[in-house]
């Protein structure tokens, strides 16, 4: 049974000496407000960090494959939603589509939770998915770096693909030829935030129930924990999930139910509750724990509950701050 309340929700990435996010047309160079100088971690570079912790813990569960997998064509998972709805593949009459798309949200996560495009090749039309994430930000000025590596080997063509051919090659080459140089893109520290929206009109249409929900949210607080590597090793979730939730005011039960569903407060609103600063003798974050961070509990508005996740298989802590107390940016 899909959702039936509305949800925001925001969380913190810490970036230490990595590159968080590079820019394919600007040499890989993390992604930056030119303006501000701000970085940025794009949408779709969340997502595929949701998608494969997904496949990674749940890929041998029912309805939990993912279609924009790497290295394939997604019209052969398109084909086979439709196939598995009980038409032919490339079927085009309206009901064999909209029979592709209701089976392509049984079958792909990704496609439940985010939505899809599917109307290409075998053509299951579009799904609109009810989370939606935004461009994380930096919360203050990054500095790119462009430092230049010495490799101690090169991948230089030998006169035939033999190992005996390489190995001439390699001997009769000077050794101080046998180095080659690169180049690494980096930031020494950024403070990430990312806010996201959860639809419970759209998840009526996808089917995304509370157990997606909860595998969201474990999915968020995981993801960096299972991509560690030469460009991204310091890269964490390091704050608790701040989860807002619409529960409605009305006496009338059916009126709250719709009040819930529909939301009782502008997002913006919400997001705004959240206030976080450096601490005042730190001048250049290097840390996390250079920033404090409270919720402006007193002005939750009515209808919105406010919760807390710090464990991935954990339950929400509801509504437990103090007004005036602070909560740091910290797991």
């Amino acid at each position: 049974m899909a959702i039936k309340n509305r949800y925001e929700f925001m969380y913190y990435v810490s970036c230490v000496n990595a590159n968080p996010n590079g820019d394919p047309d600007m040499d890989n160079t993390p992604r930056m407000d030119p303006e501000t100088m701000k970085g940025y971690i794009s949408d779709v570079a969340t997502k595929r960090r949701i998608r494969n912790y997904v496949d990674l813990a749940y890929h041998d569960k029912d309805g939990m494959n993912i279609i924009i997998q790497q290295s394939t064509n997604i019209n052969r998972h398109i084909a086979r939603a439709k196939r598995e709805a009980g038409f032919e593949d490339c079927a085009k009459e309206k009901e064999a589509v909209y029979a592709g798309r209701r089976k392509a949200c049984e079958l792909f996560y990704d496609v439940r939770t985010f939505g899809a495009v599917m109307s290409t090749g075998p053509n299951a039309g579009q799904v609109r998915g009810p989370v939606q994430i935004t461009f994380a930000t930096s919360l203050d000025r990054i500095l790119p770096l462009d430092m230049s590596i010495t490799r101690m080997a090169v991948t230089d063509k030998a006169k035939a693909e033999t190992m005996e051919a390489y190995l001439e090659k390699e001997q009769e080459t000077p050794e101080d030829k046998l180095r080659t140089m690169g180049r690494k893109q980096l930031i020494p520290f950024g403070l990430y935030e990312v806010r996201g929206f959860i639809s419970a009109n759209l998840a009526g249409e996808t089917g995304f129930d509370e157990n997606d929900l909860k595998i969201l949210f474990e999915s968020i607080l995981n993801m960096y924990e299972h991509d560690h590597s030469a460009s991204k090793g310091q890269m964490s979730v390091v704050s608790p999930l701040i989860i807002f939730k619409h529960v409605g005011t009305d006496s009338d039960e059916e009126q709250r139910v719709r009040q819930a569903k529909l939301g009782c407060a502008p997002a913006h609103k919400l997001f705004e509750l959240v206030q976080v600063s450096k601490k005042q003798d730190v001048e250049y974050p290097r840390s996390y724990r250079d920033y404090e961070a409270w919720v402006d509990i007193k002005n939750l508005p009515k209808g919105v509950e406010v919760g807390f996740q710090s464990d991935p298989y954990g339950e929400i802590s509801w509504n437990h701050l103090e007004e005036g107390e602070k909560w740091f940016c910290e797991r």
